[in-house]
C-alpha cells in the first residue's frame, strides 16, 4: 500500500496523553471525549491531546467538548489525503485498512505520548510499529458495556489499563486471564453528556413507541433473516397500533455486503422496505446522531434487538425489552455472553417476537427486578462523574511511569 511519511515534527513534552479518535463513525466518540475534556481541565501538567481520523468526527467532538476545555487540548488531524483515502476505500471493506494507514502515517506523533486511550483495539499496531524505548502505555475504554465474547477479546491482556463500566467487566476480564490490577471501575463516561431524564415524542400520536437497534455482524444481526419482515409488521394493520423508531447499529447500513471475521461467515444486507418507509409510524434514521446521543433509547416505551449493548443505555430506566436471537452458527463462549438476554422475552424469529409485542407492558414488568439487578452489576453510579474517575486513573498511570 502506498505510504506518505508525515511532515510533521513532534517535540515530545514532559508528560502527554493522546486521546485516539481513529473510527469510520462517530458512535464511540461519546465513550471517550468526556474523559480527554476532564484530563485536559484536571491536570493541566499532562498535555492533552486529541487525534481525530475524520472531519465529522471532529464535529461530534465539537458537539460533545465545551469551548473552555477544547481551548486546552492539543488537536492533531489524522485525515487521509484524497489520494490515500481512494487506495484504502476498497480495502475498508474487508479490513480497517483506513485506520491502519492513519496509526502508521502518524507513528511519531504516537510514540511521542505516555499514554494513548482509545476505544478499539487497532491502536495495539502501534506496538509492532514504535521502538520499544518509544512505547507508550495503551488504554481501553469500551465502547459500551456489553456481554458479547468482544468485551472480553484477548487483545485486553495486551492494555496496560482499561477504564471499564462496572464490576461485570471486571468479572468477565479477570475470568479470561487480564491481570486485576490493569482494571479501573470509572462507570460509563456516555452518561456524563446526556439529560437521561429527557425523553421525545416523536410521532406525537399517543401511541407506545418502540425502538428497533439490530446489530450489523452478519452472524448475529436480526436484521438480515427478520428485520424487513418486522419493518413490515409495523407498518401493517396490526403494527399501526404502535410507533417504531428503526435506529440500527451506524455499520448496517455502510456496506452492502458484510463479512465477520469471527464466525467466518458473510451476508448481503437486505434494504428497508418500501411500505416501512412510506408509513407515517415508522421513523427510520441510518446515520443521523441521534443514533449516538441516547435521543431513542430514552424516548421509547419498549426496545427491540438482538446483541447490541445499547440494551445498558436503554436499561437506564427499565422498560420492555425483547431480543432476537438470528445466530447462523453458535460458539462454545456465546453461551457466556447471554446476560443481557435475561432482561426479556428471546425469540428466534419475527413471527414468535409479534405475538408478544401487544403484551408489552405486562411482560416489562414482569422483567422489570431482573433489569434492575443486571443494570447495577453492569454500570457503576456514584457521586464523583465517570470522566473525571476516568481521568485521575490517566494521570496516575502517566506520573507513575514518569517517576520510574
Amino acid at each position: 500500500m502506498l505510504f506518505v511519511p508525515p511532515t510533521h515534527s513532534y517535540a515530545p513534552p514532559a508528560m502527554r496523553a493522546l486521546f485516539l479518535f481513529n473510527h469510520d463513525a462517530g458512535h464511540q466518540v461519546a465513550h471517550l471525549a468526556g474523559i480527554a475534556a476532564a484530563t485536559a481541565r484536571l491536570h493541566p501538567d499532562i498535555e492533552t491531546v486529541a487525534a481525530f481520523a475524520t472531519p465529522s468526527i471532529k464535529a461530534r467532538l465539537d458537539s460533545l467538548i465545551a469551548p473552555e476545555d477544547a481551548a486546552l487540548i492539543r488537536w492533531e488531524d489524522l485525515s487521509l489525503s484524497p489520494l490515500q483515502a481512494a487506495v484504502a476505500r476498497p480495502f475498508d471493506r474487508v479490513f480497517p485498512a483506513s485506520r491502519l494507514w492513519r496509526l502508521r502515517a502518524h507513528r511519531q506523533l504516537f510514540g511521542s505520548a505516555d499514554m494513548i486511550i482509545s476505544t478499539e483495539r487497532t491502536c495495539l499496531r502501534l506496538k509492532k510499529d514504535l521502538p520499544q524505548s518509544r512505547m507508550p502505555l495503551f488504554a481501553k475504554v469500551p465502547h459500551g458495556a456489553g456481554d458479547r465474547s468482544v468485551a472480553y477479546h484477548p487483545d485486553y491482556r495486551r492494555f496496560d489499563r482499561s477504564f471499564v463500566a462496572g464490576p461485570k467487566v471486571v468479572d468477565q476480564l479477570v475470568a479470561h486471564g487480564v491481570e486485576r490490577d490493569r482494571l479501573v471501575i470509572v462507570g460509563y463516561p456516555k452518561f456524563e453528556g446526556v439529560d437521561l431524564d429527557g425523553a421525545t415524542d416523536f410521532f406525537g400520536n399517543g401511541r407506545p413507541t418502540f425502538v428497533y437497534n439490530p446489530h450489523f455482524d452478519p452472524n448475529l444481526s436480526s436484521w438480515y433473516s427478520s428485520g424487513p419482515d418486522l419493518l413490515r409488521w409495523f407498518a401493517g394493520p396490526e403494527g399501526r397500533r404502535f410507533n417504531l423508531i428503526f435506529a440500527p447499529h451506524v455499520m448496517l447500513f455502510r456496506k452492502r455486503l458484510h463479512v465477520s471475521p469471527e464466525y467466518r461467515i458473510a451476508h448481503l444486507r437486505p434494504d428497508i422496505p418500501a411500505e416501512a418507509l412510506a408509513a407515517d409510524n415508522i421513523l427510520v434514521d441510518l446515520d443521523g446522531p441521534r443514533l449516538f446521543d441516547m435521543s431513542y433509547t430514552l424516548s421509547a416505551d419498549a426496545y427491540i434487538g438482538d446483541v447490541s449493548s445499547q440494551i445498558y443505555e436503554f436499561l437506564v430506566h427499565p422498560r420492555p425489552a425483547f431480543f432476537i436471537d438470528s445466530r447462523k452458527q453458535r460458539k462454545a463462549q456465546d453461551d457466556e455472553w447471554h446476560l443481557f438476554w435475561d432482561a426479556g422475552p428471546v425469540v428466534h424469529d419475527c413471527a414468535q417476537l409479534m405475538k408478544l409485542l401487544p403484551d408489552h407492558a405486562r411482560i416489562g414488568a414482569h422483567y422489570r427486578a431482573r433489569q434492575e439487578e443486571i443494570f447495577r452489576y453492569t454500570i457503576d453510579i456514584t457521586d464523583t462523574p465517570p470522566s473525571t474517575r476516568a481521568a485521575n486513573a490517566i494521570a496516575e498511570a502517566i506520573r507513575s511511569r514518569a517517576d520510574r
